[in-house]
């Protein structure tokens, strides 16, 4: 009997420990798939949202300092978003 349940237990096939491996990895899947879910969800909106021109306009200026041609930008750094830099190089 006992040669049984550690046969059944590590060396099958389909022993304990591949199901628990498969179970792990079916709950990570499942993890995956809710989050992805969320985002597209997410992206859906933001599709919606930059589908209106000024949106969009809107959107390339501030993530990627887009500009028209008449335009001039200026980026204001804040002195405590400037990186501290080691005086001792």
């Amino acid at each position: 009997m006992l040669v049984f349940v550690i046969w059944i237990l590590f060396l099958d096939t389909n022993s304990w420990l591949i199901h628990r491996e498969l179970d792990q990895e079916i709950k990570e899947l499942k993890d995956n798939k809710e989050y992805y879910k969320k985002e597209i969800v997410k992206d859906q909106k933001d599709i919606k949202i930059l589908k209106d021109s000024n949106e969009l306009e809107k959107f390339a200026r501030e993530e990627y300092f887009m500009k028209r041609d008449n335009e001039e930008i200026y980026i204001i750094e804040y002195e405590d978003s400037i990186p501290k830099t080691n005086k001792d190089d």
